[in-house]
């Protein structure tokens, strides 16, 4: 039964899972905030209130 032979398949799955972690994971992270928005420019706007021509 191959099934039961864990060589082939196994070192094909580590050798994924050591390409995932070691590459390609901190490539995705480099690329996650690198847009930070400011927030120091946000000018803080008093709503106007509503004009009810009924009331």
């Amino acid at each position: 039964m191959p099934q039961l032979n864990p060589g082939p398949w196994l070192e094909i799955l580590l050798m994924s899972w050591l390409v995932y972690l070691i590459i390609l994971i901190p490539k995705t992270n480099h690329f996650k905030y690198n847009n930070d928005p400011n927030m120091q420019n946000i000018k803080n706007v008093k709503p106007q209130s509503w004009y009810w021509p009924w009331t």
